[in-house]
């Protein structure tokens, strides 16, 4: 597997992977739809595109689940978002408006500037947007997954 940079998707699949990992279970295409205002068959093509790289395993007319590439790619994306949220929290944005301004552009901040920002942050526990968990994302080899 090919190492991550954080800037391998686009921001829609971004949020569909969070989306799906915080679900927790096999996700309907409809239910992703319906969540995110977009027309099913676009939403079709993108998780198509997902399984194709490896993030999720796609079972038409049953839904997707994310792989085990898919899940730790997808903990990285929260771990991101709770990171750069928490950040810009501390320049003065409130907690719902670093979350909501975080989404977007956190798409386009790699993996190794999340990673020297966290550590200059001293590697926080807790964010804006909920808990921050850091063994995985900073023991992975993602590389070797």
């Amino acid at each position: 597997m090919k190492e991550i940079t954080g800037l391998e998707l686009s921001p829609r699949k971004v949020d569909y992977l969070k989306f799906i990992l915080k679900k927790g279970r096999t996700v309907k295409t409809t239910e992703i739809s319906s969540s995110f205002k977009v027309d099913p068959s676009t939403t079709c093509k993108a998780l198509n595109e997902l399984a194709a790289s490896g993030y999720l395993d796609h079972v038409p007319y049953k839904g997707v689940d994310l792989t085990k590439h898919g899940e730790l790619y997808a903990e990285f994306l929260i771990r991101r978002h709770r990171i750069m949220s928490l950040l810009l929290s501390h320049y003065g944005l409130s907690s719902e408006e670093a979350c909501e301004e975080v989404s977007r552009f956190e798409a386009h901040i790699s993996k190794e500037a999340v990673d020297k920002i966290c550590s200059a942050m001293g590697h926080p526990m807790v964010g804006v947007c909920g808990e921050i968990t850091h063994e995985k994302c900073i023991h992975i080899d993602y590389r070797n997954e």
